[in-house]
């Protein structure tokens, strides 16, 4: 079931209300306001399907690539648990040229036992992104929902699917 009001559960996290959600600071920069926010970006951590990829690992190889820390805002396990890694207002690292104006949903999977791009999400993974899609939607109405590989300029083809024909709210 989606929760439509406040207080709500994102990432893990009681939200009282819409004004502690977009106004908590974090450590790294923040984006203008919630106006910035034009794209919901979704990606996939480009690993197996049937192998774990936990938060410590994703953290390690985000520090590895220079990060201060995991450059999504949150990232979606197999078995649908969401966590949260950036605040809403705090520019992520995930899409070069798009970090300033966007939030950044990762889901654990997208590679198939061939090691190909595939949409590999589990259904409770479909449920918690569906979930978490139209929580944002409700703070960021101007925001376009789309896949790594949708926006302008990106060779990607993370995360295996099309999230600008799955969901149009």
């Amino acid at each position: 079931m989606i929760q439509e009001t406040f207080p709500m559960i994102v990432g893990e996290e009681e939200v009282l209300n819409e004004r502690e959600l977009l106004g908590k600071v974090e450590n790294g920069p923040m984006m203008n306001g919630a106006d910035s926010v034009r794209f919901i970006v979704i990606h996939c951590s480009a690993t197996h399907a049937d192998c774990d990829y936990t938060v410590e690992q994703m953290l390690r190889d985000h520090k590895t690539r220079g990060f201060r820390t995991i450059g999504y805002h949150f990232y979606i396990r197999r078995n649908g648990i969401v966590t949260r890694h950036r605040g809403l207002l705090e520019v992520g690292a995930h899409a070069r040229g798009y970090n300033r104006c966007s939030i950044g949903i990762c889901y654990e999977g997208g590679l198939n036992a061939d090691g190909k791009t595939a949409d590999t999400r589990t259904q409770e993974q479909k449920t918690a992104l569906l979930e978490l899609l139209w929580k944002l939607h409700k703070l960021f109405p101007q925001a376009i929902i789309t896949g790594h590989c949708e926006l302008p300029g990106t060779t990607k083809t993370c995360p295996g699917f099309y999230p600008s024909h799955e969901y149009v709210f």
